[in-house]
């Protein structure tokens, strides 16, 4: 058991050495070509892609199904794939802000989609698969929710890094009242989030819950406003303080974070040890601890 943990340590932490000095970010497959720029909306039919804030550094998507409540069928999922991949290519973003309307973040799947599939047709073809393709985005995803969040749109909510809500917003897994069970992180997720007892209650009852339960629960950061927008406004300022960091720090942390759920304490703790000495090998952290001593603002330039 000591040899095979060590095994996987070494291997992640190769794998995130590898992404840490890598100077040109690599895109990530997709089953659908991303359009040349992350900005090109009129490529995409299902959501809008915009590049806001006062340094124009923060991605902003917007699920736009609005008849079916932003429902996610696979055309959705993969603009929203390709969008994400080309974002994550594009070194003049720092973060990302993914969100939905005021009346849904995103409904759930689409049912019309998905209810006369069989077995055989969803095993072979490993139907939802390319919903986990997000979570290869080395860039920093702040959720902006108001509204549903059901079912797979719970799920596609966290799978964000930041989630905040706003008061109107509302959480649930309701598979259970179709038959079926959530298929693509309600019942991992939400567990690591929220513990097994709520979770297994939310699974096993179908029950939604509110913005202040996600917020209680530490499922969300916090409930932000009542006012849809102004939500969004708070998601972009949270993702342009991020962008101002140093790129490579950034997303160091967010795989040390994330490796927290994966590793066990000891196997996690050296690895944030390595990333930590690793960031020694960057311009930026020469000049983030020489503007510190120096008392002045740092300038980073993300190498």
């Amino acid at each position: 058991m000591l040899v095979q943990r060590s095994s996987t340590m070494a291997r992640t932490m190769a794998a995130s050495r590898r992404s840490l000095l890598a100077q040109a970010p690599r895109r990530l497959q997709s089953t659908e070509a991303a359009p040349a720029t992350a900005t090109a909306t009129s490529s995409y039919t299902s959501i809008l892609v915009d590049t806001v804030g006062k340094n124009k550094d923060v991605s902003l998507i917007t699920l736009n199904r609005p008849k079916a409540l932003n429902a996610l069928n696979s055309n959705l999922f993969h603009e929203l794939n390709a969008a994400m991949a080309a974002i994550d290519a594009d070194t003049s973003i720092g973060a990302i802000v993914l969100t939905g309307s005021e009346r849904a973040f995103a409904a759930g799947a689409d049912i019309k989609e998905m209810k006369d599939k069989q077995f055989a047709d969803v095993y072979r073809d490993q139907f939802l698969g390319h919903w986990s393709k997000m979570n290869s985005v080395r860039k920093p995803i702040i959720g902006a929710v108001s509204g549903y969040a059901l079912g797979g749109g719970c799920e596609l909510a966290m799978m964000c890094d930041i989630l905040l809500a706003s008061s109107n917003a509302v959480f649930g897994q309701p598979e259970i009242n179709l038959g079926v069970i959530a298929g693509s992180g309600g019942t991992q997720r939400l567990t690591k989030a929220i513990g097994k007892s709520r979770s297994m209650e939310i699974n096993l009852t179908g029950r939604n819950f509110s913005a202040k339960e996600a917020s209680d629960w530490g499922l969300v950061s916090r409930v932000v406003s009542d006012v849809h927008q102004e939500t969004v406004d708070e998601a972009v300022k949270v993702a342009e303080k991020i962008a101002s960091k140093g790129r490579l720090s950034v997303q160091a942390a967010k795989e040390a974070i994330n490796a927290a759920y994966e590793l066990p304490l000891s196997a996690g703790l050296t690895f944030e040890r390595r990333l930590f000495h690793m960031l020694f090998a960057t311009a930026d952290q020469k000049e983030g601890m020489g503007a510190f001593a120096e008392k002045r603002k740092a300038n980073f330039t993300h190498r």
